[in-house]
């Protein structure tokens, strides 16, 4: 409610809403820019996305690797690159998380 009962003024909402919006857009061009690590099997495998998801690097031990049984390196490959997406999805809710909260509070505006 705007104090007094008046009517909101639309052109200040509309900047707040613009502000908002280049926030939200510079929140996630840094995500993309960040890198975080997700690793599995004690570190043997290890992960690396952006923190808006992106699989960019992939490290495996070579005590890791067993001719015999790929099927454990593919279970390790996956758990590490879900622990980096995991890492990289908190990372998401600590940026983008607050600025949806204000975009979703303000009047008027489907958020």
């Amino acid at each position: 409610m705007i104090p007094g009962g008046g009517q909101p003024n639309m052109q200040q909402l509309l900047q707040q809403a613009q502000k908002m919006q280049q926030d939200l857009a510079a929140a996630q061009e840094e995500l993309a820019r960040t890198h975080v690590e997700g690793s599995s099997g004690g570190g043997l495998v290890k992960a690396t996305v952006t923190g808006s998801g992106e699989l960019q690097g992939l490290v495996i031990d070579p005590k890791a690797v067993d001719p015999e049984d790929t099927e454990t390196l593919a279970d390790l490959v996956v758990a590490a690159v879900r622990d980096a997406n995991h890492v990289a999805q908190e990372l998401q809710q600590q940026k983008l998380g607050p600025l949806a909260q204000g975009l979703g509070g303000m009047p008027g505006l489907p958020f």
